[in-house]
């Protein structure tokens, strides 16, 4: 792509088209990653086993946990590469691209290491404490986490740079390839090459193997792109100035909170399902991965449009900033409701996708997927509110509606319902929060553009 063809993105095309030229690829590749994560749901649960389908619910926070090492350069990194991009300052964008891709590498690196010679911690923490759950949960988690964690968050953050100069098609495409493999090495692995009973280890397997597929698709991509690219993979000290690592974490840190407290938050949630039985404890498991699929729609859109947003709100553009903002957003609302109405009509055949068998499995999560589902079109319009200011650069207030919506709120809840309604009670601590969240994020977001909505000349980097 070149800067005349940048420029016409995110400058004048119809904004609509620039929505869909950026946003879609990126809506697509979010919902094959779910389709990819809910694989080895799918897989493992056609061999009837509440304990397998445990073990892969379980090990679901520690695997996204990278997701907020790669959101916390990710975002951050994507936000400022736009904005500078926006200010025409190209060569301070490379440089922010390359403090982020050495900063999640070392990371995760970390987090990894740690994960190998924890892992029997990791998973009684998750609530794995049963003997059989224990072991399955312990052999996805080294997979997965220890030996392929650095290459999954890589692939995250990749796709977030390359977006963040307009390249929406090809980051997603790497997302869309890992994907595929995944679906296709799940049964291979699984059912074909190892024996029976090591069906969660083949589903580890298969999920990092795609990752690595997916680590040579963008390797490749940027070495054939190089010379057109912002994004850089050469270390300098130029990655250390104008403030860039502070702009970068800055910014990050409300995208690596919500995640991480997602992560948490799914922990606690497990922890304390886990005391109801193996059968809850999949059903929810299930659920979740179900509704998540409404959730990628939102995610998508938003990191789809956050640098075209970012760009505009840099350049002095607002008009056309808030005609992004408002044409995603109601975009977003009417997928989140179409699917919500699909859950609560029909959620005991999605569930039966997953988990064949009818039993209580399959019953708790129908119930947990109806409740669940309530809360996405709240969850929308935060997530989107979440995001703009992440691509204004305004710390404070995405860092308040991220930790209001994960955290905050759904925790204390989930404790407090758990006492008095059981595990219906604790299952509705999420649409219970997304609603509080969704109202103070309106408040935010409108109070901001009477301030900061009209058109200027001038570039902010960060606002906090």
């Amino acid at each position: 792509m070149n800067r005349e063809k940048e420029r016409y993105i995110f400058e004048s095309s119809p904004v609509f088209r620039a929505i869909l030229s950026l946003a879609l690829p990126s809506v697509l590749g979010q919902i094959i990653l779910v389709i990819y994560n809910m694989a080895d749901t799918l897989f493992v649960g056609l061999t009837g086993s509440d304990e397998m389908l445990a073990a892969v619910t379980v090990c679901m926070p520690a695997f996204m946990f990278l997701s907020a090492v790669a959101n916390l350069f990710g975002i951050g990194g994507a936000s400022v590469v736009a904005r500078m991009l926006g200010a025409d300052k190209r060569e301070e964008a490379k440089m922010a691209s390359s403090f982020a891709i050495w900063g999640c590498v070392f990371t995760a690196s970390i987090y990894s290491i740690g994960v190998f010679f924890f892992a029997d911690r990791f998973v009684d923490l998750l609530g794995g404490t049963d003997a059989m759950i224990h072991q399955l949960a312990k052999e996805y988690l080294l997979i997965a986490v220890a030996v392929g964690g650095v290459i999954t968050a890589t692939n995250t953050l990749l796709s977030h740079l390359i977006r963040a100069e307009g390249r929406s098609l090809q980051a997603s495409l790497g997302i869309v390839i890992g994907g595929l493999c995944n679906i296709a090495l799940d049964p291979i692995f699984m059912f074909l090459i190892l024996s029976r009973g090591n069906e969660v280890l083949g589903a580890a397997l298969a999920t990092m193997l795609s990752n690595v597929v997916t680590f040579i698709y963008y390797v490749v991509f940027i070495r054939i792109h190089r010379r057109n690219l912002i994004l850089s993979v050469r270390p300098g000290r130029g990655m250390f100035k104008n403030g860039i690592p502070r702009d970068v974490i800055v910014i990050g840190i409300p995208a690596c909170l919500m995640t991480l407290c997602e992560n948490i938050s799914y922990a606690i949630l497990e922890k304390l399902m886990s005391a109801y039985g193996n059968a809850p404890l999949s059903g929810i498991g299930v659920a979740k991965k179900v509704n998540m699929l409404a959730h990628s729609v939102v995610r998508g859109m938003a990191q789809g449009v956050l640098p075209l947003i970012g760009y505009n709100y840099a350049s002095g553009n607002r008009t056309r900033m808030r005609r992004v903002v408002r044409l995603s957003a109601a975009t977003s609302l009417l997928i989140s409701l179409v699917c919500m109405g699909a859950a609560l009509l029909f959620s005991h055949p999605l569930i039966g996708v997953f988990i064949s068998a009818e039993g209580s499995s399959r019953t708790y999560g129908a119930a947990f997927l109806r409740i669940l589902c309530v809360g996405a079109p709240f969850s929308a319009w935060a997530y989107t509110v979440i995001s703009f200011f992440q691509a204004t650069g305004h710390m404070r207030k995405s860092l308040v509606l991220a930790l209001l919506r994960k955290g905050i709120l759904d925790i204390p809840l989930m404790f407090f319902l758990n006492v008095y309604y059981g595990r219906y009670g604790l299952v509705s601590a999420t649409p219970i929060a997304d609603v509080v969240c969704c109202v103070t994020a309106a408040i935010l977001f409108f109070v901001f553009l009477s301030r900061h909505g009209h058109d200027k000349n001038r570039f902010v980097v960060h606002d906090v």
